[in-house]
């Protein structure tokens, strides 16, 4: 299949590396010192389970690439509404645009500026980050994607792209029955893991095992529970705990990719994380308290990273 990846990232960079050593034909779309190494060198992939250097087409501008099978987003998602826009020149009458970022918004600012058609509900977990230009770090949990069609039908092109997924070294690609059930499900996980983690600049081994941190993750959890359920998004019974089950077996050195953002003054996915949850919650009338808090919290951090305020 053909590939554009817009985000070569811990996650974008990770998939797309892996889809290209099976064989796929992949362009990454970046910028600056990342696109001149990966150019220069390949786009290097450290990880736990087998590291590996591709070579692959690069480019910062989408019009040189031409009408791709699936379009990869693996930017943040506040950083999504003008990925897809750059999208456009990619987009043919099949193409599929599959988001992996965090939060549960971006199928429909898919939708929206490039059609109900284009776009898919998606999610992907891995700890990895960018370690520097044309290098990624996979440092824990087993990468997965999920996806699917926004209507739950099973279609032939999601069934296709599953399965060059599933075929990638290092990667577990599967079609859940409801895929935004599966995509609020991540945003449950990785609300309170980031919320909790951003404040406490503290990894996953320490919030969990600290009672206080421990009940704010499960007061996070539970508040996107019942905002998703408000918006008629069937939750399995026992998310929060089941979620908890999973944060308990995850690497102790683990840290959510908003964490690291705001540790390195980075703009991050607040507004689309606990941001989100307070909005969505305020729209069906469930009070969030917890989120919100978390949210307040690190606005001056955000506000600082994004040049709004100075301190």
């Amino acid at each position: 299949m053909r590939f554009a990846v817009i985000g070569a990232g811990g996650a974008g960079g990770y998939f797309g590396a892996r889809l290209a050593e099976a064989g796929n034909d992949v362009t990454f779309i970046a910028r600056g010192p990342h696109l001149a190494a990966i150019r220069s060198s390949g786009l290097r992939v450290d990880s736990v389970d087998g590291d590996v250097v591709v070579t692959a087409a690069a480019t910062d501008d989408p019009g040189e690439v031409g009408e791709v099978d699936c379009v990869i987003l693996g930017v943040k998602a506040w950083q999504v509404p003008e990925a897809v826009r750059s999208a456009a020149a990619m987009i043919g009458p099949s193409t599929a645009v599959l988001p992996l970022q965090n939060g549960v918004e971006a199928p429909d600012q898919i939708a929206a500026a490039l059609g109900r058609d284009h776009a898919l509900g998606g999610t992907a977990r891995i700890i990895g980050y960018r370690a520097g230009p044309g290098h990624i770090v996979h440092s824990g949990a087993a990468p997965t994607v999920e996806l699917g069609e926004l209507d739950g039908t099973r279609s032939i092109r999601v069934e296709r792209l599953c399965g060059v997924l599933d075929d990638a070294k290092g990667v577990t690609a599967t079609i859940p029955a409801d895929i935004r059930v599966a995509m609020w499900m991540k945003f449950l996980l990785i609300v309170g893991w980031s919320g909790v983690g951003g404040v406490a600049r503290a990894p996953i081994g320490i919030t969990r095992s600290l009672p206080g941190a421990r009940r704010l993750l499960e007061g996070a959890m539970a508040e996107v529970e019942r905002v998703a359920l408000a918006h008629g998004i069937r939750l399995p019974s026992g998310a929060v705990a089941s979620t908890m089950a999973f944060v308990d077996e995850l690497p102790t050195h683990g840290t959510a990719s908003l964490q690291r953002d705001i540790a390195d003054g980075q703009p991050s996915e607040l507004d689309s994380l606990s941001g989100a949850v307070t909005r969505l919650g305020a729209a069906v009338g469930v009070s969030t308290p917890v989120n919100a808090f978390l949210y307040d919290a690190l606005l001056p951090q955000e506000s600082r990273a994004r040049g709004e305020i100075t301190f």
